[in-house]
């Protein structure tokens, strides 16, 4: 009779086995009764690009849905939708813009999308966290610097090349004179910005000095406020002295600010080439005021050489 018994415990450990193995199998073929999930995962409502987070699903079946947000605790924050009815296969594309139904806005933190089936009797919290942020990112550069640039495309220094570090993943951004005129296609916390002398809109920056500022903006769309951190003069030829007086005859010194390693004169009929730097020229032997021109590549100077 024991063994009988025995044998007969087995046979329905086995068959409960069995059940429970079936009944699992079903489940993992058991299709999901929302579909087409697609969640913002960080937005800031203080920025402009990503002010509001979308919640967008599928029901597969005709239901009646309940959609709030709740925080890492598990408190509903906000109510996005009430017993809304939808037939199946209805797409729901809901915006969250980080506030309370009483209007605050909810801290920075992470926080879930919850979706209630109320004629299936079943409550999913959606597998993707959002991230609200509202902090800026913070930009570091080594400043103050001075650079000094001439964009004419000689290969001698036509552009400033500078290192930055931000606290978070963002794009740096560079603005000259306030316009942005740069912004990295990365979010690296680190990497290099060049300035190659234009402004916005490609425009190449004539002759003058220009203050170069920082900014980035984070995934959230946070943008930090810029900060200057230098000052940069666009020089392509520029002499010490725009006037000079010197008697007929007499020799005379010009200094002479370029990149370019060497420069053409021109004074009174005469000209030549010299090394940059300061130029040893002679005066006209007749009285009078003459133009002396100095080139470098495509640009010019000018002084007035008086002779009396």
């Amino acid at each position: 009779m024991a063994r009988v018994l025995s044998t007969a415990i087995v046979l329905a450990l086995l068959a409960a086995t069995a059940a429970a193995f079936a009944l699992t199998e079903r489940a993992k073929l058991e299709r999901s009764p929302i579909y087409g999930t697609r969640v913002d995962g960080v937005f800031s409502p203080a920025g402009k690009v990503k002010p509001v987070a979308h919640i967008v699903f599928r029901v597969r079946s005709h239901e009646r849905v309940d959609v709030w947000i709740v925080d890492s605790h598990g408190a509903n924050v906000d109510t996005l939708l009430s017993n809304r009815t939808v037939k199946p296969g209805t797409k729901l594309d809901l915006v969250w813009n980080g506030l309370t139904e009483s209007g605050l806005l909810v801290p920075d933190g992470v926080y879930m999308p919850v979706v209630k089936l109320l004629r299936s009797h079943r409550t999913i919290t959606l597998p993707s966290e959002i991230r609200l942020d509202t902090a800026a990112p913070k930009i570091t550069v080594k400043h103050p610097q001075y650079p000094i640039i001439s964009p004419d495309g000689d290969g001698h220094h036509d552009a400033f090349t500078f290192h930055y570090t931000i606290n978070e993943p963002a794009q740096a951004i560079l603005l000259v004179r306030g316009d942005q005129v740069l912004l990295t296609h990365t979010s690296k916390p680190s990497g290099e910005l060049t300035w190659n002398g234009r402004l916005k809109g490609g425009v190449r920056a004539p002759a003058g000095h220009y203050v170069l500022s920082i900014s980035a903006r984070d995934t959230a769309g946070n943008v930090a406020k810029g900060y200057p951190f230098a000052i940069a003069q666009v020089r392509f030829i520029t002499l010490a002295r725009t006037r000079v007086v010197v008697p007929p005859g007499g020799k005379f010194a010009l200094r002479v600010s370029t990149d370019a390693p060497t420069v053409r004169w021109q004074l009174n009929g005469r000209h030549g080439v010299l090394p940059r730097g300061t130029l040893h020229l002679r005066a006209p032997k007749s009285s009078g005021v003459f133009n002396l021109y100095v080139f470098a590549g495509t640009h010019v100077a000018r002084c007035a050489v008086v002779v009396a």
